[in-house]
């Protein structure tokens, strides 16, 4: 995979996410095909390590039985899963294999998306619970409810989008993006309230945590098994590979920076990036977000901190540009680019 490679590649992350990037191309600069592999290039050994998997979370076992489960059936010590989710409640529940687990928590914090079915204490006119639905958008108080096992103190999220899919005489189905954190069985109650008669949540499944969605992607426990039969048993790992994406998926919805091949080592040592390893960057990087770098080939190599904005920090020729907060990839994959200090 060479550099315009790598580029689609992050451009077809970006779209995971529903994000359209705008490239600012920094310098011109080449990959050198001897250090790093292209995600969907590495040996599956490494592609499990470096895997995350889209879940379709079933109704019943809690989250962190589902990751144990997983943890189980790879035969591995660790993962770890993108955002909590109540035993009956399903859906969309990131998990992530080994090394992965050390990024996943930037998903934790992203936009979500459920279809929660509510049930009205009496029979509510459809108009009726579609105008009770608009003053829900917006900003929101929410106090935790007493089974949560967070402190119950009041909080302000916000409700993106409500929409009303289907409803008849007790019953609704609605859509509802919101901020990370919210309640929706709260929401419910709510709702209920507003309209007079009451109503609480009957069933509720999650469609989508940041880049991850109920799409293609989106994998049974059932899948996961069969997958991991087919390889040990007849050494096909095809849909192995299928079902575990590149971690780098999980950085999808995150503004990226591209960086230097000679700068990738002193990152994955822990180092800030200076602007001098800047290769290019999108538009929609501001000062203090959360960003991703990568390198040429399309590696995760950290998140960091951007200290500028994008057109700040293109136009800078020395000094640091990101500083370095999670580092991922394995320091010895690239060589050291800089000398060391001899000893006195």
């Amino acid at each position: 995979m060479d550099k315009e490679s790598g580029l689609s590649f992050l451009n077809d992350l970006a779209a995971r996410a529903c994000i359209k990037h705008e490239w600012i191309v920094v310098r011109d600069e080449d990959t050198d095909p001897r250090y790093g592999t292209p995600p969907y290039s590495r040996d599956l050994k490494n592609h499990l390590e470096n895997g995350v998997i889209n879940l379709d979370k079933p109704p019943g076992p809690t989250s962190h039985e589902v990751v144990a489960w997983i943890k189980k059936m790879f035969g591995i010590s660790k993962a770890g899963h993108g955002g909590t989710l109540d035993p009956k409640v399903t859906g969309v529940l990131p998990v992530a294999l080994g090394n992965a687990t050390k990024v996943i928590g930037s998903v934790v914090h992203t936009l979500k998306e459920y279809v929660m079915v509510m049930q009205f204490h009496s029979e509510v006119p459809e108009e009726r619970v579609r105008e009770a639905l608009k003053l829900f958008i917006g900003q929101i108080y929410q106090r935790p409810p007493l089974r949560s096992s967070v402190k119950r103190s009041i909080r302000v999220k916000t409700i993106h989008s409500v929409e009303l899919l289907e409803h008849t005489g007790k019953y609704s189905l609605i859509k509802v993006e919101c901020d990370p954190g919210t309640y929706m069985r709260k929401l419910a109650h709510d709702i209920g309230l507003i309209i007079g008669v009451g109503a609480h949540m009957r069933e509720l499944r999650r469609t989508r945590t940041g880049p991850f969605k109920e799409d293609e992607t989106l994998v049974r426990m059932q899948d996961v098994s069969e997958a991991l039969y087919l390889w040990r048993a007849i050494n096909d790992e095809r849909l192995l590979r299928k079902i575990v994406q590149p971690v780098e998926v999980a950085t999808a919805h995150l503004p990226k920076i591209v960086v230097r091949d000679t700068a990738v080592g002193s990152i994955a040592h822990g180092a800030s990036l200076a602007a001098p390893g800047l290769v290019m960057l999108t538009k929609d990087v501001v000062r203090d977000s959360t960003v991703a770098l990568f390198t040429l080939k399309g590696e995760l190599v950290a998140l960091g901190q951007a200290l500028y904005n994008a057109e700040e920090m293109a136009s800078l020729s020395k000094g640091i540009v990101v500083k370095t907060k999670r580092v991922y990839m394995d320091p010895d994959i690239y060589p050291r680019a800089w000398k060391s200090v001899k000893q006195q």
